[in-house]
Parts: C-alpha cells; structure tokens; sequence
C-alpha cells in the first residue's frame, strides 16, 4: 500500500476545490447581486474562469476525487503514531490537525460550489 502525504492531499483538495468557487458560486454571487459589471472585469483579468464553468462537471469530479482521496488519507492515519521527540510530536500534532481543518473548508467550499453550479440554476 502506498503512503499519502495527508497534508499534500488536504491543500490539493483545498485548492482543487477552491476552484469549483471560482467556476460557479463567485460568478453566480456577482451577477445575482447586481455587480455584471465587476464580474465581467473579473473575467478580463483572468479568462480561464469561462474554462473553469464550461467544464464544471471535469472541475467538480477532479476535486470531489481528491477531496476523497484526502479524507480517506485522514482516516487511514488517524492512529498513525507521532515521533517521540517533543518537538516533533508537536508538529505532527500541528499537522494533523491542519489537515483535518484543510479539508474540512474544502468539503465546504466544494459543497457550496455544487449549489451555486448545480442546484441553484433551477430556482433563480
């Protein structure tokens, strides 16, 4: 079996998933309250966000992947003993609990991003 670095996998998924907001909920935020204007500015800027909504579906399985991949990591390495050196152990306690934080704001965002892409399109 392979080892997986929980913290490397919770920022992939954090950032993966950071992008499905990008893709879906911010632009569907900015038009909906009024501001086209700054989101068609925003998309001056920065163009690969119409790449990112037109393959929203490719976005939203690549980070729903790796924010399972991360969780499953969490979970396998959940008894995972720390060095016993205090210094060390302290980090990998630090650590641990990042990765747990980490991956909870991107099963967040993720989730938020597929009501903005998906569910709320049907009631706006």
């Amino acid at each position: 079996m392979f080892k997986v670095n929980s913290l490397f996998t919770s920022y992939l998924s954090l950032f993966t998933s950071f992008g499905t907001i990008l893709c879906c909920a911010l632009p569907s935020l900015l038009v909906s309250i009024g501001m086209g204007a700054a989101f068609a500015g925003f998309i001056g800027v920065f163009p690969q966000v119409v790449w990112l909504s037109q393959n929203k579906l490719l976005v939203f399985g690549v980070s729903g992947l790796l924010i399972i991949v991360s969780l499953l990591s969490l979970y396998l390495q959940r008894n995972a003993p720390c060095p016993i050196d205090p210094e060390q152990a302290k980090a990998c306690t630090t650590a641990r609990k990042w990765s747990i934080r980490i991956s909870c704001i991107s099963v967040a965002f993720w989730v938020i991003g597929g009501l903005f892409a998906f569910v709320l399109p049907y009631f706006i």
